[in-house]
């Protein structure tokens, strides 16, 4: 494969892997993902920025052949996850002149995982920069974003940012250049949602600092395409890790007999009704990336479940501790459910959902199918998540 020139000396060397179907053993990808590698050539030095994923390697290393890439005199850890780092052996046994140079953090995380020696590694201060000759590298630390180990390195000359994760996307593609499309915009608000939204706040600090004292002419993520245009996925990220939310209800559930679906459809039309919108996510047959997309907007979560031996089913627990570990912006929540013979449904998942602080509307629970009555307070639910939404100028 031919490598890429993006500006200058300045290639993109990574490779799409289409095939791939899920991310660490959790998040499905709708179109693979890709692992972004950059080659920069001084006029004294060579540096490789991030790696490549470890069953890719053969066919990485292949590729500097085929390009004439001879020396390598620096290999920079971004991040030391191994979809980035996870080829710096093998490229230390082909270029055994390299360094790797990253910091105290990750230089840790590759020594542990990657057993790299330290006689290998030269570790940098914030902010410290390494002359490639005519390029200059500085590197920014950006821990949690999304490991503590985390670092930007930017191009000063050619002003090009290179994020490792942050501002990335798991999508694949021909020009490296990101399109304005619905389905990059849907790629990177799940990726946002999956893996950068447990850290709302500092991903909001680190797209305020990009856009206002950096100002990139390029943003170059680690997975997902080269943003030519930067503020197509800033201004993104500026809006996914505000702290306002948008009038929209979620409402997971997971429904044994029907019972909580009638209540949750009943919620839905009711919803609607007063100018709130709505997303029905169906537990168990739904994709978790819809769910976690729906988790960066909504205002309200109201969560259905069935009982299952005196507790809530297992399936809609999984999504209460996932909501609680992503942590979105939500503010609202409630609970509605069904039960054959009794037990504790709500307080336990209101357990999981703890640590996020919401404002806990009354829930609504019935005894196998919904009645008159249960509608009626199913009313009272439709007019407490209206008032709260208007209390915040939702609506």
């Amino acid at each position: 494969m031919q490598f890429k020139e993006i500006k200058t000396n300045v290639y993109y060397c990574g490779l799409n892997d289409r095939n791939r179907k899920i991310f660490d053993e959790l998040i499905p990808l709708e179109n693979g993902t890709s692992y972004n590698s950059y080659l920069i050539k001084g006029s004294s030095k060579t540096a490789l920025i991030d790696t490549m994923y470890p069953p890719k390697t053969d066919e990485y290393l292949k590729n500097f052949d085929e390009n004439n890439i001879t020396k390598i005199d620096y290999i920079i850890a971004n991040h030391g996850e191994q979809d980035h780092s996870g080829s710096i052996p093998a490229l230390l046994k082909k270029y055994p002149e390299a360094i790797v140079v990253t910091n105290p953090v990750c230089a840790g995380n590759i020594k542990e995982m990657l057993h790299v020696p330290d006689d290998k590694i030269k570790i940098i201060e914030n902010k410290e920069e390494l002359s490639l000759g005519d390029k200059t590298l500085r590197f920014i630390f950006a821990p949690g974003v999304h490991w503590p180990d985390t670092m930007f390195t930017y191009l000063i000359e050619d002003n090009l940012l290179f994020t490792c994760d942050f501002l990335g996307a798991h999508f694949t593609f021909e020009d490296i250049y990101a399109p304005h499309n619905d389905e990059l915009y849907k790629s990177a608000k799940r990726y946002y949602a999956e893996i950068m939204m447990p850290f709302r706040l500092m991903c909001k600090n680190y797209t305020k600092m990009i856009k206002e004292e950096i100002k990139p002419e390029m943003v170059l993520p680690s997975h997902g395409p080269v943003h030519k245009e930067p503020s197509y996925i800033l201004d993104a990220y500026e809006d996914w890790s505000s702290d306002t939310c948008k009038n929209l209800v979620l409402l997971p559930y997971v429904s044994m007999y029907g019972s909580t679906e009638e209540m949750i459809d009943y919620l839905v039309k009711g919803l609607e009704a007063k100018g709130i919108k709505t997303l029905k996510y169906d537990i168990v047959e739904g994709d978790l990336g819809d769910l976690a997309m729906g988790l960066v907007d909504a205002a309200t979560v109201i969560l259905g479940s069935s009982m299952v031996l005196a507790g809530p089913h297992p399936m809609a627990a999984n999504i209460a501790y996932l909501a609680g570990v992503l942590r979105p912006k939500t503010k609202f929540a409630s609970f509605v459910g069904s039960y054959g013979w009794g037990g504790n449904l709500f307080g336990k998942l209101g357990d999981m959902l703890a640590n996020l602080k919401l404002d806990v509307i009354e829930p609504v629970l019935v005894k196998g199918k919904p009645k008159a009555t249960d509608f009626e307070k199913l009313d009272d639910m439709i007019d407490a998540v209206y008032a709260k939404h208007k209390s915040v100028n939702l609506v």
